[in-house]
């Protein structure tokens, strides 16, 4: 998911592995869009190429009009902010306790 997210410029991308912190999910991909377009091409994007590969679709909460879409895939969530919304929320922050995995700046 997290090459999906490149393949659309999403940028600050960053791969946290909760296992150890959370039963809600296994992995939070956390990233950016810079306009509510290219936040819907990322969104279409990875849940097209995860239905292609897997046969699922994500459960979807949020909206570029938003800043802040969830795709809920089971054992991983994807986050894509706005920069405005991202500084706001700061899910990094929330989720220090765990290394992050991947980081694409």
């Amino acid at each position: 998911m997290v090459e999906l997210a490149e393949d659309k410029q999403a940028h600050e991308i960053v791969l946290l592995d909760i296992r150890t912190q959370s039963t809600i999910a296994d992995y939070f991909v956390i990233c950016s869009a810079d306009s509510d377009r290219q936040m819907k091409a990322i969104v279409d994007h990875i849940d097209m190429k995860i239905h292609q590969e897997f046969g699922l679709h994500a459960r979807m909460e949020g909206t570029p009009e938003t800043g802040w879409i969830v795709l809920d895939y089971g054992d991983v969530v994807v986050h894509i902010f706005s920069p405005t919304q991202r500084d706001y929320y700061r899910l990094e922050r929330l989720w220090s306790k765990v290394p992050p995995v991947i980081v694409v700046q």
